[in-house]
Order: C-alpha cells, then structure tokens, then sequence
C-alpha cells in the first residue's frame, strides 16, 4: 500500500471574485452589440422594400395605406429574447422615436351638438299659446258690437253700455260694460240685455272710448248696420276698411232674400246656418251678435274681397 498525503490549507482569504462593474460592464457591451444588430436589421428590411417602411404596407379599412408612421415600432422577436436575457433590469432604448403630433378636428362636431341642445332647449322650453292667454291678440279683422241704452226724454238718445270685439277666429278680443257720461233713462233691457247693475262699476265712456278705438286702427272693422256702432262711439274709419254684413247682396242671395232688402243679423243667420240667435227674454248678447257677423262675413269674404278689388278707383 502506498501512503497518500493530503494538505489542507486553512486561510481567511475569500477566492478571488468579479466586481460588480465589470460584470454591468460586461452585460452593457453585450446589449450594444443586440442594438447594433437590431439597427441594422431594420436599415436593410427598410432599403429592401424599395424605399417604403414597414407601416406603409398595412392598409386601412378602406384600402389606402396608412399616412402616418406608428407612434412606436416592435424589434424582432429574436431581438427581445436575446435582450431578456442581457440584464434583469430595463435599461433607457438609444433609439429615438418618430415625432407625430395627431390633428383632430373637432369643430363641426361641437357645432352640431350646440344646435342640438339649442334646439332641444327650444322643444322642451315652449312659448305660451294664444288659446292659453287671457287676452287674445288682435288681428287684421275684427267684428264688433255695441248695445246701447237710452238718455234723454224717454230714452230717445242712444249711448254706449257694452261694446264687445271679437277676432277671425270668433275669440273675445274686447268686451266691458260701459258707463254712459250722461244719466240713464231707459236700460232697454228687453233688446240689450243691460241692468242697472251692469253699469254701478261699468268702465267710464272716455276711458272705454280709447281702448276700443285704439284696437280697431289698422284693422278691418266688420259689423251689422256697423254705422249705429260708429255713431256712439262718435268715430268714423276709413271706408276702405270697413265690411258691412247688412249691405252684402251676395248675402242675400244665398239666403234667399231680395238683394236690395237690409235683411237683420237674427234672420241671415237662420237663414244661412240654420241658427237662432237672440233668443230668450234676457235681451241680446254683444259677444254673440259680433261672432255670427264674422262668420257671415266669412261665408262671403273670397268673393266679396275679389269684387272690391275689382272696383275701377273713385275719381275725385
């Protein structure tokens, strides 16, 4: 048997070791040398495709290329295995992405939505109607009525009590009872249907004057016999703008009657739409009387306007 020796030697010296900087060192070479590669690689597809990079061959949805570049490109597969395996911790990419700004234009797309709340504002906030109101506004034809009672010796002196206008439509424009200036001596009740206590707090004569004359300037003022309604409103408009239903043979043919007869309101209307008014022993309605003259007036207007335009001017 041969003697075998072993010497073991005991010493506090650690075995020599790389420094941490030389293996950073050594891994950062390592990843320039990937980089390189990389830059390459992706110089020689871009020359390869005669001159057209990579984005410029992925067509949009409607078969145009795409006229701008991605905000960011990815390196080949290879590339980022290899570079996974460099170093465990990110490191700062060299190469420098391509700069672009994306432009959206917005403004039309604002201005449609503002037209849209606008018009909803309108739809959803609406304006009040004039069947709503409590006043309706005048228009271009009015009808109107006046109910008079009597002054003076046994009444023989008619004056203004209730006056009442109404639109084209028939609504209520105007309608107050209106205290006389002088005493009243006969209410004529049976024919006018005015009280005494109709007229206690009754609207002063001057004062109802200026409202009624103020809305009928301007208009076309249609009544029955209207030159009686004139009279006690001591006022007189324009001829040209005034309708006239008791002097209208075209109504009176069609009601049957002989032209030149001044046929009453009660007995066109029954005549033409078979219609009682001023019925009953409380007297006349004004309100009433004011929209059978419109309607009477409408039966006509078509025709009758036409003649009036028809007619050569009055030569002075």
């Amino acid at each position: 048997m041969s003697d075998i020796s072993i010497n073991i030697s005991f010493s506090n010296d650690p075995p020599p070791q790389r420094t941490v900087t030389e293996k950073r060192k050594r891994i950062n070479r390592r990843f320039r040398k990937k980089q390189q590669h990389f830059r390459q690689e992706r110089n020689n597809r871009t020359h390869g495709h005669s001159g057209q990079s990579s984005y410029d061959q992925n067509p949009l949805h409607n078969g145009e290329a795409s006229k701008h570049p991605p905000l960011f490109s990815l390196p080949h597969a290879d590339t980022i295995t290899s570079a996974s395996h460099c170093s465990s911790r990110p490191s700062k990419p060299t190469c420098t992405l391509p700069s672009w700004t994306p432009t959206v234009n917005t403004k039309g797309n604002h201005e449609k939505s503002k037209e849209s709340v606008k018009t909803k504002s309108a739809t959803t906030n609406p304006g009040p109607s004039a069947s709503s109101s409590h006043k309706v506004a005048p228009t271009k034809y009015l009808a109107i009525d006046c109910e008079m009672v009597g002054t003076g010796p046994k009444g023989s002196i008619s004056q203004l009590a209730r006056c009442s206008i109404v639109s084209y439509e028939g609504d209520v424009v105007y309608d107050k009872f209106i205290k006389p200036s002088v005493p009243v001596t006969d209410y004529r009740t049976r024919w006018s249907g005015i009280r005494y206590s109709d007229l206690i707090k009754a609207t002063p004569y001057s004062q109802a004057r200026k409202e009624i004359l103020r809305l009928l300037m301007g208009k076309v003022v249609i009544g029955h016999a209207i030159h009686n309604d004139f009279k006690v409103l001591s006022y007189s408009h324009p001829a040209a703008m005034t309708r006239d239903t008791s002097r209208i043979p075209l109504l009176n043919l069609k009601a049957g009657f002989s032209v030149n007869e001044c046929a009453s309101l009660k007995r066109l209307t029954k005549a033409i739409f078979n219609r009682d008014i001023q019925t009953g022993k409380k007297g006349h309605s004004s309100v009433e009387d004011a929209q059978a003259t419109m309607e009477l007036y409408k039966v006509v207007e078509e025709e009758w306007e036409r003649r009036l335009t028809s007619k050569p001017p009055l030569t002075q």
